[in-house]
């Protein structure tokens, strides 16, 4: 099941880039939990979301806050059903024209080929001791 995760995974970055959010849904279990300290780069603090409503929610705040917002990712490790992956962000704020950079790193864990919690992390290191992994 582990490369049937891999897929979803890339699917769901695949459709959060182009701002799909029913797509991005599709690949989360209804009860998702998601662990983001996102918010926190922004000024806010780091936060909960829980269930398709409140991550739809989520997104489209993303959407109305940022002309440009895309995930990168460079990583993938495939831990059966966990995955950590490494990468960017990047983007560019609707009103301000602010640009940023990030690196970023998920845990995504899995149960029957949706993703049932995601955590994100502003340091790749951070993300990998997360799953249990030392570099």
């Amino acid at each position: 099941m582990s490369q049937a995760n891999v897929e979803a995974y890339k699917r769901g970055v695949g459709a959060f880039n182009r701002r799909d959010v029913e797509a991005v849904l599709e690949e989360l279990d209804p009860g998702i939990e998601m662990q983001l300290a996102l918010p926190a780069m922004f000024g806010g603090e780091a936060t909960a979301f829980r269930g398709h409503d409140e991550c739809r929610d989520h997104l489209r705040d993303l959407d109305e806050a940022f002309a440009e917002f895309q995930i990168e990712i460079r990583e993938i490790r495939d831990l059966g059903e966990r995955l950590v992956t490494i990468g960017h962000l990047r983007g560019r704020g609707r009103v301000s024209g602010a640009e940023f950079e990030s690196p970023i790193g998920y845990v995504v864990d899995f149960k029957n080929g949706k993703a049932v919690r995601y955590r994100d992390y502003f340091d790749a290191d951070e993300a990998l001791e997360a799953a249990g992994l030392r570099e």
